[in-house]
């Protein structure tokens, strides 16, 4: 046996791990470095060996059939959740779109359509992988993306729910409001109606549910269902409008339907995580959202007090969901 033939095993070890490092440098890697938080939602799309089903149409709202029943199951698989799986393309299903759209495709906001094209369907259908930015201290955690404004539900790195909100649409604002008994400026048996200002601002940074209500309930913010608390008076809760742009006075709305099983979702002490694009949560900490005061121009004459009204609290069990 010559040298070469000796010592040929131990070249071509040397040649592989050149080569893994060359592969490594190529691609902006740093091999003694591990991957740091982002403010870009990692989102993996893979080619999936299932037979795909061909859309030979668009699908938009109002329309009806076997294809939307499928595009709903799709949805649904996904964690997207499209409301009943009926084959009648609802406005649930249109937020749901709206969702894919904005984080799965990089739509930008304003021009997500809602609406599902053979291309978009093809990708629908491939291995969709949402991947958390962060490695929260709690079992489950959420993270709000407002650029996109969408919010993801994770129980350690596996998807729960995915959904589209409307958060604060960072505009001033003056309103009477209505506040229930219990709530922040209402320590009265009675509702009453009131002059408020504010900024409608939903602050980035990290946070954790600490307070949660059912029901309707109306506050300084506004009417919120089964709100659940994260930053003072700002919340997750079901509103009847989730537009496509920011609008609300700061806290994150999400569609009712998603708000009746959202609570079941999360627990005390779970960390809320809200990214603006611009910097890490982290970088924020935990500011406080801006507070409002009375509105000057709102006479005491034209205040109220009402009987507070009937609200049915209903108990959170256990819910087939997304």
């Amino acid at each position: 046996m010559n040298a070469y033939d000796r010592w040929r095993p131990a070249l071509f070890s040397i040649a592989v791990l050149l080569t893994v490092v060359a592969v490594a440098v190529l691609n902006g890697e740093d091999p003694e470095q591990s991957t740091s938080p982002t403010t870009t939602a990692e989102v993996s799309v893979a080619t999936t060996t299932i037979p795909k089903v061909p859309l030979d149409r668009r699908l938009k709202e109002g329309v009806e059939g076997d294809d939307v029943l499928r595009l709903q199951e799709r949805l649904y698989a996904l964690k997207f959740d499209p409301g009943p799986l009926d084959g009648v393309f609802g406005q649930a299903t249109k937020q749901a779109v709206w969702a894919f759209e904005k984080l799965i495709l990089k739509t930008p906001r304003k021009q997500a359509t809602g609406v599902v094209t053979p291309e978009m369907w093809d990708i629908m259908q491939s291995n969709v992988e949402v991947i958390p930015r962060r490695d929260a201290d709690s079992p489950s955690h959420v993270e709000i993306y407002l650029p996109e404004q969408v919010m993801v539900v994770f129980k350690e790195t596996e998807v729960m729910l995915i959904t589209h909100i409307s958060s604060g649409s960072n505009e001033p604002w003056c309103e009477e409001v209505t506040i229930d008994p219990g709530e922040e400026g209402n320590n009265t048996m009675k509702q009453i109606k009131v002059g408020i200002c504010g900024e409608a601002v939903t602050p980035p940074g990290i946070f954790y549910f600490y307070n949660r209500k059912q029901g309707t309930r109306e506050s300084r913010l506004g009417s919120m269902y089964n709100p659940v608390y994260f930053n003072f008076g700002i919340a997750v809760h079901g509103a009847i409008l989730v537009p496509l742009e920011p609008e609300s006075h700061g806290c994150i709305r999400i569609p009712m339907s998603i708000a009746r099983y959202f609570p079941a979702l999360v627990a005390y002490g779970d960390r809320v995580y809200v990214f603006d694009g611009i910097k890490e949560p982290e970088e924020y900490g935990s500011p406080p959202p801006p507070f409002d005061k009375p509105d000057p121009n709102y006479t005491t004459t034209t205040s109220t007090s009402v009987p507070p009204a009937t609200v049915v609290a209903t108990t959170v069990a256990p819910t087939t969901v997304p």
